[in-house]
């Protein structure tokens, strides 16, 4: 498993879009991110700040299901 890149929520946002997740609502300095399917419905806050937290990265990273690689340096 690589390391954790810094990210900013802009970008952890446009990592979510690239892989079917829409933005739902923006309210105060967290945006919400939504993907639906046959399985259900995944919403997912993100913080708008200029860096994430590692614990914080790692929390959406698992309710997305997408692959860790894809956050990685």
């Amino acid at each position: 498993m690589g390391k954790l890149r810094v990210m900013s929520g802009k970008e952890v946002c446009s990592i979510l879009k690239q892989h079917g997740f829409i933005e739902i609502r923006r309210k105060g300095s967290h945006i919400a991110m939504q993907k639906k399917d046959s399985a259900g419905t995944v919403t997912i806050p993100v913080p708008d700040h200029v860096e994430i937290r590692p614990g914080t990265l790692q929390a959406i990273i698992r309710q997305s299901g997408i692959p860790r690689s894809e956050f990685e340096s």
